[in-house]
């Protein structure tokens, strides 16, 4: 899940139909990827008896599908109105990013502590993880490993609180990347994530901090927020 213009015709992306068998899982994955690529926009309903047209399942495995993309704040669901790809606004993105911020802090400078050489270890392997997703194009994949990279830190912690807080503010902010990214802007998340574990494992509490934010302020570079963003709804085109 161009945003900076009105579209007439959907991109000529073609999705391969999934087969009647399609778990939940895939269905939503799917749906997920057509976020990241910008093929679905905010606001874009998702109809029930469509979208199990589309992948040929039952409507009660769409419902479950879209019950997976809500947990993680990718799919809005509405009483008596149906399922809606959000359309966070300006100040919703700031908010969220701010909060980011503060939380990232705390977690970056107790890790500088309590990191642990095993965990500097699943660090690096995740990052390489980052690195072999975009080297095969993969957008969905890049955008939910860099949100996980941040998760681990809280995860590494091991501090419950803070890994819930973030894990919210990283869905949300998936979402947010997904549709306010300019696509000119290069990505270059797995490097700065080297930056990174290579402060906490130095320990350097400073060093580490300056580094996360410096991290956040690329990623918030790379947004265009937008106000006037237009909505597409043409889900067999897009997922057909």
């Amino acid at each position: 899940m161009d945003r900076s213009g009105l579209t007439t015709q959907p991109p000529e992306l073609p999705m391969r139909p999934a087969p009647s068998s399609a778990p939940p899982s895939e269905i939503a994955e799917r749906i997920w990827l057509a976020i990241a690529e910008r093929r679905l926009r905010p606001g874009a309903r998702l109809k029930e008896e469509e979208l199990a047209e589309i992948f040929a399942v039952s409507r009660a495995r769409v419902r479950q599908a879209l019950a997976l993309l809500e947990r993680d704040g990718l799919v809005r669901l509405q009483p008596n109105r149906g399922a809606f790809v959000p359309a966070p606004d300006v100040n919703e993105a700031a908010d969220v990013l701010f909060a980011r911020r503060i939380i990232e802090r705390r977690i970056i400078e107790r890790l500088s502590v309590a990191i642990t050489p095993k965990g500097i270890a699943r660090l690096r392997a995740h990052v390489l993880h980052e690195r072999e997703a975009k080297a095969r194009g993969d957008l969905s994949d890049t955008i939910r490993l860099s949100g996980r990279f941040h998760l681990l830190l809280a995860e590494l912690l091991q501090s419950d609180f803070l890994q819930a807080m973030l894990g919210e503010l990283i869905s949300r902010s998936s979402l947010i990347t997904a549709i306010y990214r300019d696509s000119a802007q290069a990505d270059c998340g797995p490097d700065e994530h080297e930056q990174i574990i290579a402060a906490l494992e130095r320990r350097d509490a400073d060093a580490a901090v300056a580094a996360m934010s410096h991290h956040l302020d690329h990623i918030e570079a790379g947004l265009v927020l937008d106000a006037d963003r237009k909505v597409q709804d043409e889900l067999r085109d897009i997922l057909g």
